[in-house]
C-alpha cells in the first residue's frame, strides 16, 4: 500500500520534460507559428532557454518574485501565487502554469507579447 502511494504521488509531482518536436507541435495547435511575426522555430528556442522544456520549472528572482512553467512566466506581473503582490496580467494562478497541458501558459504568452513585445 505504501508503495502505491509513493508512486502515485510521483506520479502528480513528476513533471512532463516535452521534446523538441512534441512542444512545436502543441505550440502549433495552440496558435503559436507565426503569433505576432514571432516564428515558431523562436517560440521554441525561448522554452529550451527558459525551462528546458520543463512544464514545471520554477525559479526565484533576486527580487523575490518567481518564474513559471515552461515559458517562465514571472508573479509580480503575469500571475498570482496568493504569497507575492502581483499585478496578475493574465488573470490567473500561477500554478495554471505547471501543469503539462501548456494551453494556459500558451495564453499567457501571447498576453505578455500583445502587450509587451517577445523581449518582455
Amino acid at each position: 500500500m505504501k508503495a502505491l502511494v509513493f508512486f502515485l504521488l510521483l506520479a502528480v509531482v513528476s513533471a512532463k520534460q516535452y521534446d523538441r518536436c512534441e512542444l512545436a507541435r502543441a505550440m502549433k495547435a495552440y496558435g503559436l507559428a507565426g503569433y505576432r511575426g514571432i516564428s515558431l522555430a523562436n517560440w521554441v528556442c525561448l522554452a529550451k532557454h527558459e525551462s528546458d522544456f520543463n512544464t514545471r520549472a520554477l525559479n526565484r528572482n533576486s527580487d523575490g518574485s518567481t518564474d513559471y512553467g515552461i515559458f517562465q512566466i514571472n508573479n509580480r506581473w503575469w500571475c498570482t501565487n496568493g504569497q507575492f503582490r502581483s499585478a496578475n496580467g493574465c488573470r490567473l494562478s500561477c500554478s495554471e502554469l505547471l501543469t503539462d497541458n501548456i494551453a494556459k501558459a500558451v495564453e499567457c504568452a501571447k498576453t505578455i507579447v500583445r502587450q509587451q513585445g517577445i523581449t518582455a
